[in-house]
This record gives structure tokens, C-alpha cells and sequence, in this order.
């Protein structure tokens, strides 16, 4: 059995960090300096961590190829499925022409961009990723946003942008559940500590998005919409997550902030006029519809509402899971082991695949699809020619996802990942800070809280212990900062950028784009946690 060594520069912790931190280093100057598509970005770090695994951690060759094309699979199902599918029902409604009713529908409620993106790509987003996840929200709000208008490019960024608040809480709260299982803690403690540092980010975030987007001059024109919307997000997931729980956190808030947005959208309209940028489309006054025709153009996206609501109840999805088929990567799965103190005492490192083809969110998608296309009364030979160039649209952005997902789970696998993680958990009295940036590390290189909290959850609370810190709140800072990752990681940039129909030349700008952003808003988490660890450790859970 192949054992892990975390310091294989010379037995240093900081050498061996500069050497683990070369395909992230290589990711960041091709898509932030050399402008290049993600696709191409990805297969280079790919390249890189596997160098670095042969030559510097000694990975045996077999190994590396095994842990690759273990992250290629579950880059390919069930992230890319869900992206595929969630796509697909999208091209369904604008081929069958029912999406222009949906614009008309969402411009009658509000013809401002500013308070579209707050409902879309905010709220509505919020809510797909508290009933879905796996990049299900940014593909189908971005792509919703493209649809009314809005430039590809800004459409990624603020979906993007967007897609902070809830993700901690996403899937049906399967991140806290997940870090409750690696870690031993209890869920309900680790609820409530993401709720307590989630919260007062998400407050700001719907108008720092806008803000962010159009400068101070867009924000005070909506300023009222934008402090209403992070208020009933904010305040209800702070409540939801301290006093019920993670599974309905988001669900629950983002349904609190679309009620109070189309409650002020009846009530109040912004003096001004704005456009994000010069490549959108002019906003016009849209025509009126038949409630008939508006139900039925709504229908696609009510359908999948309601299946990703099913599929996550805990009974139907019980059920749908029994027919999965779970079985460890052959030659990999217990043959690596991983060694303290990223475990208390040497252990087999797991690989376990869960071929999940029914329970997956991607297949409540295809439903979806499937019975849009039966609704709408679309022709199989219609279906068939949408099916083919969906496929075709995406080809790339499935590239992608599985080189990053090959890419991480290359580095988890060779040992690379823990030494960047322990290099965070060397920053002593600081380490509060850090333990937010780690988990934002971790969703940076994964692309999932989930893969985050799975990763380093352990970590947080070993070092938490030799720091005499409360484990609790260092585990929850993880899956908190760790939402801060996801505007940058290389998966929800592909997402973002085959949903939006993207120029492969503007991947490099939409990463740079929200780098900084994601630095910012990760550094502002890494100060809340500090705030808890010293300032008010008894609001700390």
C-alpha cells in the first residue's frame, strides 16, 4: 500500500507547499495572464499535478491514472449531467418559442436589469441550489439571464456572483450533512455555525452583485430592493439554520426573498434607468399574454421545481438511491493510505463511486426536459435535432469539468491537497482566518462545498484541537468560506460559460473577473470567523 508523505521536499512544509501549488499556479496564469479557454487551462493543471504527483510525491503511475479518471467520472456524472440536462430544457423552451413569453412575463414584473438579476440570478438561483446543486442554479439562471437580454458575459458574472450565499446550504443541505459524517460533529451545531457567519455575508451580497456590476450609481437606484432582498435571505437563513436545520435553509430563503421582491416590484419601481453594459439588449415594454399562454410557458421550469423538490425528499430519494449502483474504483479504493495529521492514526484512503443514474439532480432535469417536450408538443424528430446540438454545445464545457474533476481528485489523491492544507493550518493564532481560506482552497480546486468539507472538515478539527479552538466553529468557517470558492473554481466557470453560449477567448476574463471578488468576499469570511474566535466566542456554536 502506497502511503502519503505531506512534506516530500526535503522534509519542509513550505518548499513542498510552493511544489503542491504548481497546478494551481499553472490554472492561474493561463486562464487570469495568458487569456487562455478553460478547457485548455484545465488540461494543463491536469498535466502539471500529475507531474508533480510522479516526480516530487512519488505517486506509483497506476495510482495517478486510476484517481484521474475516478474525478473524470464524477466530473462527468453527476456534474456534468446536470449542467447537460438543465441546458437541454432550456434550448427546449427557446426552440419552442416559450421562453420569449417567460422574458415577457419576468419584464412585466420588472423591465430593470438590476432587480432581474436580483430575482434570477439571486433568488431564483438560491432556490435551485438549495433544491438541486451541482451547478444546476448557475446553468439554468444564467442561461435564463442571456435569454432576457443580458450580455453573455455579465450574465456568468453576476449568476456567478450570485451563487455565494446559498451554497453552503445547497442540495438540500447536503454540505453540512456531509461535514457532520467526516467530522462526528452534530449537524444541528454545524448549522448553526455556517447559518451565524453565512448570514451577515449574505446580507450584502445582493447589492454588492449590483454594485459590483454598475458601481454605486446602479446601486442607489435600487438600493431599497437590494437591502429587502439580503434581509429576508439573510434573516431567514440565520433562522432556518440555528432553530430547524440545513436541509430547507435555502429553500426557505430564497423563497423569503422572491416573496419580498415581487411584493416590492407591486408596490415601488426605481426612478432611474440603468443598463449593466453596451452589449445588452435594450429592454423594451413587454406585450401582454393570456394567463393561459404564461402558465404554459412557465411550465418547463415548474416541472423542474417540483421533480428536484421530489427527488430530494428524503423518502422518494431513499427510494431512488436504492437502485444506484455503489462500487469502489477498482485498484485504487484502500490501496493509498493516508497519514496523520490529516487522520488521527494511519487510514486507507476510501474511493467509492456512486453511479447514483436515477437519484442524481441531472435526471430530474431530464424528466423535466422529457415531459417540457410532451407539454409543449414538440415533434421527437424537434427533440431529437435540440438533443444533438445541445450536445454539440457543450462538448467543451464537458472537457472541462472532467479535467478539473481529474485534476482534484489527482491532487486529494497524491497527498498535494493536504500539504496546501497544512500549510493554512500552520498560521497558528491566526488560523481562524486561514481556516476560512482553506475550505475556500478547497472549493477553488474541487468545485463543490460538499468535496470541500469532505476533504479538510478533519483537518479543521485536528488543528482546531492542538490550538485549543472550538471545532465547531472552525468546521463551520470551512463550508462558510468555502462558498466563496465556487465563483472561481474552473467547473462553475464552464457552467457559467456553455449556459451563456460564451466566446471561449472571454473564460480567462470571467476568471479574473471573479477572482478578486471571491478573494474580497472569502477575506470578509476569514474576519467574521476571527470576530467569533476572539471577539464574541460566546455567539460562536
Amino acid at each position: 500500500m502506497w502511503q502519503h508523505n505531506y512534506t516530500p521536499v526535503g522534509g519542509s512544509l513550505a518548499l513542498s507547499t510552493l511544489v503542491a501549488a504548481i497546478p494551481i499556479f499553472t490554472l492561474l496564469i493561463l486562464l487570469g495572464v495568458l487569456r487562455k479557454p478553460a478547457w485548455m487551462a484545465a488540461l494543463s493543471g491536469l498535466s502539471a499535478a500529475a507531474l508533480v504527483a510522479v516526480f516530487v510525491y512519488g505517486m506509483p503511475v497506476d495510482k495517478l491514472v486510476l484517481a484521474t479518471t475516478y474525478g473524470a467520472a464524477f466530473g462527468l456524472f453527476p456534474i456534468g449531467w446536470v449542467v447537460f440536462t438543465a441546458i437541454l430544457l432550456y434550448n427546449i423552451t427557446v426552440q419552442t418559442g416559450k421562453f420569449q413569453l417567460v422574458k415577457d412575463s419576468v419584464g412585466s414584473l420588472t423591465e430593470d436589469r438590476r432587480l432581474q438579476a436580483l430575482l434570477i440570478a439571486f433568488a431564483f438561483g438560491a432556490f435551485i441550489e438549495g433544491a438541486a446543486g451541482f451547478g444546476t442554479p448557475v446553468a439554468v439562471s444564467a442561461a435564463m439571464l442571456t435569454g432576457l437580454g443580458f450580455s453573455p458575459f455579465y450574465a456568468a458574472g453576476i449568476c456567478l456572483l450570485a451563487n455565494t450565499a446559498p451554497v453552503a446550504f445547497g442540495s438540500i443541505g447536503t454540505p453540512i450533512v456531509t461535514l457532520g459524517v467526516i467530522t462526528g460533529l452534530p449537524v444541528d451545531r454545524l448549522s448553526a455555525g455556517v447559518g451565524r457567519i453565512c448570514a451577515p455575508v449574505s446580507l450584502i451580497v445582493p447589492g454588492y452583485l449590483v454594485y459590483v456590476m454598475g458601481g454605486w450609481k446602479a446601486l442607489k437606484g435600487v438600493l431599497p430592493a437590494a437591502v429587502l432582498c439580503g434581509v429576508a435571505f439573510g434573516g431567514t437563513q440565520f433562522l432556518v439554520s440555528n432553530y430547524i436545520g440545513p436541509q430547507l435553509t435555502d429553500i426557505l430563503s430564497s423563497l423569503a426573498a422572491i416573496g419580498a421582491l415581487v411584493l416590492l416590484f407591486r408596490l415601488w419601481k426605481p426612478k432611474d434607468e440603468f443598463n449593466f453594459d453596451e452589449h445588452s439588449t435594450k429592454q423594451v415594454k413587454p406585450p401582454q399574454h393570456p394567463m393561459g399562454e404564461l402558465l404554459l410557458a412557465w411550465t418547463p421550469y415548474a416541472l423542474l421545481v417540483v421533480l428536484v423538490l421530489l427527488w430530494g425528499y428524503k423518502p422518494i430519494q431513499t427510494e431512488l438511491s436504492s437502485l444506484s449502483k455503489v462500487f469502489p474504483w477498482p485498484g485504487l479504493h484502500n490501496l493509498i493510505q493516508r497519514m496523520p495529521p490529516v487522520v488521527a492514526n494511519p487510514s486507507p484512503y476510501p474511493a467509492i463511486y456512486n453511479f447514483n443514474w436515477f437519484a442524481a439532480p441531472g435526471t430530474a432535469c431530464l424528466i423535466a426536459a422529457l415531459l417540457t417536450a410532451l407539454v409543449l408538443r414538440m415533434p421527437a424528430a424537434e427533440f431529437g435535432k435540440v438533443f444533438t446540438s445541445t450536445v454539440r454545445q457543450l462538448l467543451l464545457a464537458e472537457l472541462t469539468i472532467a479535467s478539473v474533476m481529474g485534476l482534484a481528485f489527482l491532487m486529494n489523491y497524491s497527498g498535494a491537497t493536504v500539504t496546501l492544507g497544512l500549510a493554512f493550518a500552520a498560521t497558528g493564532a491566526i488560523f481562524p482566518f486561514f481556516s476560512a481560506m482553506l475550505g475556500w482552497l478547497g472549493v477553488f480546486l474541487t468545485g463543490s462545498d460538499t468535496s470541500a468539507n469532505a476533504l479538510f472538515g478533519n483537518l479543521q478539527v485536528i488543528t482546531a484541537g492542538s490550538l485549543n479552538m472550538n471545532p465547531v466553529l472552525m468546521a463551520s468557517s470551512n463550508s462558510a468560506g468555502g462558498v466563496m470558492g465556487k465563483m472561481i473554481s474552473l467547473q462553475s466557470v464552464a457552467v457559467a460559460s456553455a449556459a451563456t453560449a460564451m466566446h471561449a477567448a472571454d473564460e480567462g476574463r470571467l476568471f479574473r473577473f471573479t477572482l478578486r471578488h471571491s478573494v474580497l468576499l472569502a477575506s470578509v469570511t476569514g474576519l467574521i470567523v476571527l470576530f467569533y474566535a476572539y471577539v464574541a466566542p460566546g455567539w460562536a456554536p
